[in-house]
């Protein structure tokens, strides 16, 4: 389920640079890419609850301490590629 939802917050981070670029209203765009990022870590805590819960710690030492680099580098490309569109905004009023 992360994946999914990691994958519709890439598509709806592209389409916010998308709509910013072409002119258009991006910030709806942007609350969505930032939102599903949110939910993708929520999914990803879910499942690491569940391997918890059935004490599968081969699975937690296996995949937690790589997932945890990958998700905080992503959720940082995520935040700053959703607001990029604001600070670039700002810049060219300036």
């Amino acid at each position: 389920m992360w994946l999914i939802i990691g994958l519709i917050a890439i598509v709806a981070t592209f389409i916010n640079l998308y709509m910013y670029a072409t002119g258009k209203d991006y910030k709806l765009a942007m609350a969505m890419g930032l939102s599903f990022t949110a939910l993708t870590l929520c999914a990803e805590y879910s499942l690491v609850s569940e391997w918890v819960e059935v004490k599968d710690w081969a699975a937690l030492e296996d995949v937690v301490p790589g997932m945890e680099r990958a998700l905080w580098f992503l959720t940082i490309v995520s935040i700053l590629l959703n607001i990029a569109p604001i600070f670039l905004e700002r810049k060219g009023k300036k």
